[in-house]
């Protein structure tokens, strides 16, 4: 505040001191960004600088724009916005910063943002661009959708994509069929400033449009090309190549119970012994994995200072308990039935009171590999196999630590907050699987591994997720939700099956020592069909589910 007085004083007016100074510096910190000297954190620790001096310059530009009228040329002005029943936002934010370090007037709509507010606020605002965010395969759908409807508003602004489950060939094959504006897949931050700039410069608007256009369409013609020589089997075929386990020489392991457990307010510091580093320094955007990127030659200084940042909120977090970690686990006796698991209350009961719907691989395998599917590594014999499910948090509180920051125009702890709460969230996970496979089902008691161990996956069993390779459908998260009673504590699902908090973790538990983690990749027309009729939903429906997955064009 006291060098931005005495900026004030001396430039006279507080526009000068934002378009002279504070611009300028920005001006270099995106520079050296884009030409890669300058790393993520330094440009948000910056972008702070430049936040707090222009909270501290407002009251006096609100003053003047009193007296003169308007004040100042407006920048270009980008909307941002997580699209409907989507809670992720920490790439959102760091597009966001990294645009108005480049002098982009940027109106955040937040998460979770219905069609019609988005494109009512592109209206109201002004805007000149925008840019939509997604972290769940459902997203792309919703995507879609926002793309339909700002054509038929006929807004013609360009729309950027970007997001974890996005993709320039979703783009491509989806998104921009559906509108005559200008479409572009953003990979990350670094890239959205001289898209933004192409795409709003007079000069070169229509160029860049007509080259982005002329690639999407090479790329469609590429995608159907490739759709038509990839080879699938049939559904019945696939069966018949499925894993093949000797269930009679299977030793079976019975829980410690059967039905839920709850951990409530589950200790941090336990939790954080658990925590994969790799994926936190991915989020800003640091290449290199853990603990080998601290010595990193080019981002190794960054990294050892972002880490020390970490840990020391870390230490905070703890010690004011500022996030509480809940999590739940249930196990019940279970049968698979073909592509089935059927749950039973008891042992010896003969009728099933749930049933989760698993797909299988379609695509043709090379000789002696199955066609996998996670209902392979239960029993199909009732009364010896058992099921696990979980769901955790570590999000509990932050929305109360994002409010502090915020208001303190901090965007680099706001950021950090949330990679934090997420990687706490997964490494309760990998930390409560332990606990699963060394006590709570014990099928591995004396299992000593370290943490790289964990995180290189060398455990027993596997604990997949709904929404994730092996079984990419987010609704049987409403069954999974509904037997562990996750509300009770305090994890909830959005519309579109994204849980809330978004520093979540759900999945089931399977202990066979042959079950393995795997992709299911594309599926066959058949196998939607036969999936439909044993969920009881309509084929439409499951095909909107499943849209990433089909291996063929709706």
């Amino acid at each position: 505040d006291q060098d931005t007085e005495e900026a004030r004083q001396k430039y006279g007016r507080p526009l000068n001191v934002i378009e002279g100074p504070l611009m300028a510096g920005m001006n270099v910190v995106g520079d050296l960004f884009g030409a890669g000297k300058m790393f993520l954190p330094q440009v948000v620790k910056s972008a702070r600088v430049m936040k707090k001096s222009v909270a501290y310059l407002t009251p006096y530009l609100e003053e003047e724009k009193k007296k003169n009228g308007s004040v100042g040329k407006a920048a270009a002005k980008i909307l941002l916005a997580t699209v409907k029943g989507d809670v992720h936002d920490i790439g959102k934010n760091i597009v966001g910063v990294v645009l108005a370090c480049n002098n982009y007037d940027i109106v955040d709509l937040g998460v979770m943002v219905p069609t019609e507010k988005i494109i009512e606020a592109a209206k109201r605002e002004k805007v000149d661009v925008v840019g939509l965010s997604g972290l769940i395969t459902p997203s792309l759908d919703e995507m879609v959708h926002v793309a339909k409807e700002m054509q038929r508003e006929k807004l013609g602004l360009p729309l950027l994509i970007g997001g974890a489950t996005t993709s320039r060939i979703h783009t491509a094959v989806k998104i921009d069929p559906a509108y005559d504006g200008p479409v572009v897949h953003v990979l990350d931050a670094s890239r959205s400033v001289p898209v933004a700039s192409e795409l709003i410069n007079p000069q070169t608007r229509d160029a860049f449009k007509r080259k982005v256009k002329e690639e999407y369409d090479k790329m469609r013609i590429d995608h159907a090309g490739r759709q038509q020589t990839k080879s699938y089997i049939t559904l019945s075929e696939a069966r018949g190549n499925r894993t093949k386990i000797d269930w009679s020489s299977t030793r079976f392991t019975k829980p410690a119970f059967v039905g839920r457990k709850e951990f409530v307010s589950y200790p941090l510091e336990e939790i954080r012994k658990y925590i994969d580093w790799t994926p936190f320094f991915q989020t800003w955007m640091l290449a290199g994995r853990y603990p080998g990127i601290l010595k990193d030659p080019v981002v190794g200084t960054e990294a050892k200072k972002l880490f020390d940042d970490a840990n020391r909120m870390l230490d905070d977090i703890v010690k004011n308990k500022s996030l509480q970690a809940n999590g739940v686990v249930a196990f019940y006796p279970a049968a698979s039935d073909g592509d089935d698991v059927n749950l039973f209350r008891k042992e010896d009961d003969k009728e099933a009171f749930a049933t989760f719907h698993f797909l299988r691989q379609q695509n043709k395998k090379a000789q002696n590999l199955p066609n996998f599917s996670l209902a392979d590594f239960i029993s199909p014999e009732k009364g010896k196999d058992y099921f696990g499910m979980f769901a955790v948090t570590a999000g509990l509180g932050l929305e109360k630590l994002i409010e502090k920051h915020k208001a303190n125009h901090d965007d680099y702890s706001d950021i950090m907050a949330k990679a934090l709460a997420d990687r706490l969230a997964e490494a309760f996970a990998e930390c409560l699987h332990e606990k699963v496979r060394k006590e709570l089902w014990g099928y591995a008691k004396d299992e000593g591994l370290t943490n790289e161990q964990l995180i290189d996956e060398e455990y027993k069993g596997i604990r997949p997720a709904p929404g994730y390779p092996a079984c990419p459908d987010h609704t049987e998260k409403k069954l999974l939700f509904e037997l562990l009673e996750a509300d009770k504590v305090g994890i909830t699902l959005t519309e579109s099956y994204a849980m809330y908090p978004g520093a979540a973790v759900s999945g089931f538990y399977f202990s066979h020592p042959e079950s393995k983690y795997f992709g299911l990749g594309k599926i066959e027309k058949d196998q939607v069909t036969d999936y439909a009729k044993r969920k009881g939903m309509s084929v439409e429906a499951i095909e909107r589910w499943l849209a990433p997955n089909l291996s063929y064009d709706i």
